[in-house]
């Protein structure tokens, strides 16, 4: 159909692309518009095509890194200096256990780890036979599909990449790495690009790949790409906008938002620096390092100090009108970014953890809340939290499956910079995801829904009347909605629950884990691959034929991980980025 990647079936079936083309009556390129026909003509551009480091390769046939920039930094902040800091170990010192108990324990953690590789098995199958080269595959219609803003440039192609390494699946691996040595960034029927979401599932998968395999040919990928994302910099004060227009970005015309969400600006932080750390460019750090310090003047001016809101002012540099405050959508990778990107740097760049330990004093003190449910659980979710001049802040006890990462950043944040109460924080913040998704038919936790809270983060006993009186009492007895009841093939949950058992050692998360992974599958397998589903409300679902990239990059990653071996991807070697990208810690 004529929405498919245009420049994408003239490179692999040019005669039926073509044909198809010039098929189209007159009055559906009438309907396009100039801009759309702009971008069909470049797709027929023929590329240019050479052996490099061993593999097919296509240079993108328009290179950013000769862009002349509209407004040019006069000098580049540089990576700070010196060895690494010795920093505190992160991971938990496992030992082998010589018993036969120990010898059943590996073996039967073995299977599930071999179920799991077969669930990505599976979904990697139908993607390369269906999909290959889309964004997603739609796992119920049998389709490929590509993304609005994601450039055509095959999403879950990129995002698999260390998946594919990480499992194993070596020979898989090197065909996917051999068709992303040929994706050409100007080949896009988009006008504009995700910043964000190109950063972390692009940028992110490539160098993550790179970092595994050493194979060049994905780096030399992640430069070009690279360079095209730095443009999101030329800007008048160098902050990047939500949507990166190609052709604005060209004329010199770009501008950073006025409303824009928190988490796409200020996200790029591992991948920019990884970058530089690789190339010895000194333009990527440049570029994150102007955000991280509008990040420190601001932290503590904002209507809750040591957080910033949802949305920023990036245009006019301003602290935005909005007083919403919140760990998940729109925010969440913000904050996940401090201790990593700490990790990343080596210690050597002080301010990381300066933003961190400011920013989760606010959190426990304003937005993290106990549940109120019968037997009185030892958990905790995060809120949001609204700030008005009459009542100051406000949390609300709505809660999402997003935040979910919460107990895995309190845990690497509290092992990083030695704060034992973070861990445990942790601890209970995962598995207050795990009692969420226990309390579900469908035995996953609801993309969006409030709870009963406690007044304080200890226990309180539990109110029958308020529940029967304030709840959707089809629910179980601590909810009081679901919201948005779906659930997408989210990560955050097992991305906790995994870390948790890496940093604690403590094997009841592998147990946790494999009851979520269960669950999971049961609710969301269809004949091709598994799908998100409409409600986890019903033991019987309802697909919803959509399987996004992060299903393979992330949700399958983390649950394979945490039935592995935990030398595979050791947390102090390595620091994961948002997409559950591994990339190398300096040493």
């Amino acid at each position: 159909m004529w929405t498919e990647n245009v420049a994408w079936q003239v490179h692999h079936h040019p005669h039926d692309a073509m044909l198809a083309i010039f098929r189209k009556k007159t009055r559906i390129f009438a309907s396009l518009g100039l801009v759309v026909l702009l971008y069909l003509l470049l797709a027929l551009v023929p590329e240019r095509r050479e052996t490099l480091f061993g593999f097919t390769y296509v240079r993108s046939t328009y290179d950013w890194s000769q862009h002349p920039l509209r407004y040019p930094i006069s000098e580049y902040t540089p990576l700070p200096t010196g060895a690494p800091r010795s920093l505190p170990p992160v991971q938990y010192r496992f030992t082998t256990d010589p018993s036969p108990e120990g010898v059943a324990r590996r073996e039967l953690i073995a299977d599930r780890r071999a179920e799991v590789k077969a669930a990505f098995i599976k979904s990697w199958t139908s993607y390369k036979n269906i999909g290959f080269g889309y964004d997603e595959l739609l796992p119920v219609s049998g389709k490929g599909h590509d993304v609005p803003g994601f450039g055509g440039w095959g999403a879950t192609l990129v995002d698999s990449l260390p998946t594919l390494w990480i499992m194993d699946l070596k020979e898989e691996f090197y065909e996917a790495t051999a068709a992303a040595a040929t994706i050409n960034w100007a080949r896009t029927k988009d006008t504009s690009c995700n910043y964000f979401e190109t950063t972390i599932r692009h940028l992110g998968g490539l160098l993550s790949a790179y970092d595994l395999s050493l194979e060049r040919v994905l780096l030399e990928k992640a430069i070009e790409l690279g360079d095209m994302l730095y443009m999101a910099y030329d800007t008048p004060n160098h902050m990047p906008p939500f949507w990166m227009d190609f052709s604005k970005a060209k004329k010199g015309q770009l501008v950073a938002g006025y409303h824009d969400p928190s988490a796409s600006v200020a996200t790029s932080s591992l991948e920019f620096t990884r970058l530089t750390q690789l190339t010895g460019n000194s333009k990527y750090y440049d570029a994150i390092n102007r955000v991280t310090r509008v990040l420190e003047e601001w932290q503590n001016r904002t209507s809750l100090p040591g957080m910033w809101p949802v949305f920023f002012d990036m245009a006019q540099l301003e602290l935005d009108s909005d007083n919403s405050f919140s760990l998940g959508a729109l925010a969440d990778s913000l904050y996940e970014y401090l201790p990593k990107t700490f990790a990343l740097l080596g210690g050597l760049e002080p301010v990381y953890e300066k933003l961190y330990r400011g920013a989760m004093d606010t959190v426990i003190e304003n937005l993290l809340f106990r549940p109120m449910t019968p037997n009185q659980d030892d958990v905790l979710f995060s809120g949001s939290v609204y700030v008005t001049p009459s009542t100051g802040p406000y949390l609300t006890a709505e809660s999402q499956h997003l935040t979910c990462f919460a107990g895995g950043m309190f845990g690497l944040g509290g092992k990083l910079f030695d704060i034992p109460e973070h861990v445990q924080i942790g601890e209970r913040l995962a598995r207050g995801c795990v009692w969420a998704y226990d309390a579900m038919p469908a035995g996953i936790m609801p993309e969006v829904f409030t709870l009963f809270k406690c007044e304080t983060l200890e226990p309180c006993p539990w109110d029958e009347d308020e529940w029967l009186n304030g709840a959707n009492t089809q629910l179980t007895r601590g909810f009081k909605t679901a919201r948005d009841p779906r659930y997408l093939l989210r990560p955050e949950a097992i991305e906790s629950v995994f870390l948790m058992y890496r940093m604690t050692g403590n094997p009841e998360y592998q147990e946790m884990a494999w009851k979520m992974f269960q669950s999971i599958r049961r609710a969301t397998e269809t004949k091709l691959a598994f799908s998100s589903i409409q409600s986890v409300r019903n033991a019987e679902t309802v697909k919803t034929d959509s399987m996004e990239s992060f299903w393979l990059a992330e949700t399958l990653r983390y649950f394979y991980l945490i039935f592995s071996p935990p030398d595979l991807i050791n947390l102090d070697e390595y620091v994961l980025n948002t997409e559950a990208h591994p990339l190398k810690r300096p040493r």
